[in-house]
This record gives structure tokens, C-alpha cells and sequence, in this order.
């Protein structure tokens, strides 16, 4: 078992951005434990958040000014559910990440953090998760809840399904149900459709992702969609980015938004087009910086869905 404290730079994690505010701003003791949460790299988190707040603002017209309260409760729970889920994650995978060059220095399978802590660790961001859903109102503790088998099942998917990157987008885009509840106090076809789209969607950006670990992954017998789909991952990006964009467009419709908003969400697609055509799934570094990009697709479909509303029919 590696010794982190031995060489700092060999136990640097390998997608982690150098110097980021836990190297340079946390105390030492809780260091292992903000990793295991994955707060030094945020795009987790933002990937887990976006699809949240597509579904407060795709209910936007309920919710009576309250969006930047929800908002921030949602940024809340995000935080500290993706959290839990690294967590648990890492606790069910410490073997097979030992044995994977991008995973080997996480703190649980360098030995860093024991077992019995990352229980823990988990527990406490758990409770802190249901603290905000406490705060969302019933509806939104019971849509909460029902997502609960998704994340547990997710981490043993890989040893089962060549498609493990399909039950991460049912578990990750289960906020854009969740954030129109919030608002709503129901569940509608239109924020069914937003769901469907986000699972597209990360279909797609966590196969580029699952890139970086496909020969390592292949020596310890790990399935992804990477694997399964090798040189036709091009063909599938362009499938699924395309749904993606049909679906979203259909839940505004559905949501009662005028067909301006189909040109609202054209430089979303753009930069879905452009993830598709140039990642090069043989280089790694590529891979991560197409996989980050997703935040400012998510972030571009977020502005459609708040403008929308706000301009007349066309």
C-alpha cells in the first residue's frame, strides 16, 4: 500500500488541479477528508448541481421569486450529496482503485483515511443532505429519497454492465426532477423529458471521461462504455448529444415556452458539436478538458431556460 506521506508529488492526485485551495488553504487534518469529497475538483459538483437548477428555472413561473433561496440550497446540497457519493464510491471501489494509475493516491485506497472514517465522513454529509431537503418541503423529501437506490447501485454497476455511465446519469440528472419539485410540489412530463435529456447528456460527457481509464481498465476487468464502444465512441457522441438537444428542447416546450426557445439553446449545441468532433479519446489530457467543458454547456442551457420565460412567442 503507497505511503502519501512519503513523496507529496507522487501522491498528487491525477486529475486534480495543482494548487488548488486544499493544498493551499486547508488545515492538515481535514485535507484526506475534503479530497475524499472531491472539493478540489469542483466539476463534479457542478455536473451534479446544473441539472437542478435546470429544473427550478424550467418551473420558474411557480415559484414566486424564490429561486435564488433554492438556488443556494441546492448549491448546499450538491456540495455534500456529491460528496457522500465520492465517498461511498471510494469505499466500495478502494480495491480496484489500488490497482488504477489516475485513482491510486484517493486517500481511502492510499491508506490515507481508514475505512471506519469514510463511514463517517459520509454519514455527516448525508445528514447535512438531508437537512436541505428537510428545508425543500415534503414533496421534495419524498423525490429525494426515491433517488437513493440510484446511488447506491451506481458504484457496482462497472462490474456488471459494459453501460455503468447510464445508471450515473439516472442517479446525477435526478436533480432536474428534484429542483422542479422543489418548486412545483409535482412532477410534470416536462421536467420527465429534462431528465431524460441530462441522462443523454452525461452518457456522453462521462464516456469521454471513461477514456482516461480504458487500458487500466481493461487489465482489471472494469467495464465502461469507453471499452465497449472503442473506436465507434464518436458516432455515439454525436447520437446522444443530439438527443440531449431534442429532449431539452421538448421540456420547454412542454413547459409551455415559445419555439424561440429552440434557438435559445443552439449555442448549447454548439458546444456539444464541437465536444463530439474534436476530442481525441487517445489522449487523456484531451479527455478531461472535454469531460470539464461540460460545465459551460450546462451552464449554457441554464441561460435558455431563465431568458426563455422572458421573450414573447416567435
Amino acid at each position: 500500500m503507497p505511503d502519501s506521506s512519503l513523496d507529496p508529488a507522487s501522491s498528487a492526485i491525477a486529475d486534480a488541479p495543482r494548487g488548488n485551495w486544499i493544498d493551499r488553504f486547508a488545515p492538515t487534518a481535514t485535507k484526506p477528508y475534503l479530497r475524499l469529497s472531491r472539493l478540489d475538483r469542483p466539476i463534479g459538483t457542478w455536473l451534479l448541481l446544473l441539472p437542478c437548477w435546470w429544473g427550478i428555472a424550467l418551473a420558474a413561473p411557480a415559484s414566486r421569486g424564490r429561486e435564488f433561496v433554492l438556488f443556494v440550497l441546492f448549491a448546499i446540497g450538491a456540495v455534500v450529496m456529491r460528496g457522500a457519493g465520492c465517498t461511498f464510491n471510494d469505499i466500495v471501489d478502494r480495491d480496484f482503485d489500488r490497482r488504477v494509475a489516475r485513482t491510486r493516491n484517493r486517500p481511502l485506497a492510499s491508506g490515507e483515511v481508514g475505512l471506519a472514517m469514510a463511514a463517517l465522513w459520509m454519514a455527516v454529509q448525508v445528514l447535512i443532505g438531508l437537512g436541505v431537503l428537510l428545508a425543500l418541503g415534503r414533496p421534495s423529501l419524498i423525490a429525494g429519497a426515491l433517488s437513493l437506490p440510484l446511488i447506491a447501485i451506481y458504484p457496482f454497476m462497472k462490474r456488471v454492465t459494459w453501460w455503468p455511465q447510464l445508471f450515473l446519469g439516472l442517479a446525477f440528472n435526478w436533480g432536474a426532477l428534484l429542483g422542479f419539485v422543489a418548486v412545483a410540489g409535482r412532477i410534470a412530463p416536462a421536467p420527465i423529458m429534462l431528465y431524460l435529456g441530462g441522462i443523454a447528456w452525461t452518457l456522453g460527457y462521462d464516456t469521454i471521461y471513461a477514456h482516461q481509464d480504458k487500458e487500466d481498465d481493461a487489465l482489471i476487468g472494469v467495464r465502461s462504455s469507453a471499452r465497449h464502444l472503442g473506436p465507434r465512441t464518436r458516432p455515439f457522441l454525436f447520437a446522444v448529444y443530439a438527443a440531449t438537444y431534442v429532449e431539452i428542447a421538448a421540456a420547454g416546450r412542454l413547459a409551455g415556452f415559445a419555439w424561440s426557445f429552440l434557438l435559445l439553446l443552439l449555442p448549447a449545441a454548439a458546444h456539444l458539436l464541437w465536444q463530439a468532433t474534436t476530442v481525441k479519446t487517445d489522449d487523456t489530457s484531451d479527455c478531461l478538458a472535454k469531460f470539464r467543458a461540460n460545465r459551460d454547456f450546462g451552464l449554457l442551457v441554464l441561460a435558455a431556460l431563465l431568458i426563455a420565460p422572458l421573450l414573447p412567442p416567435l
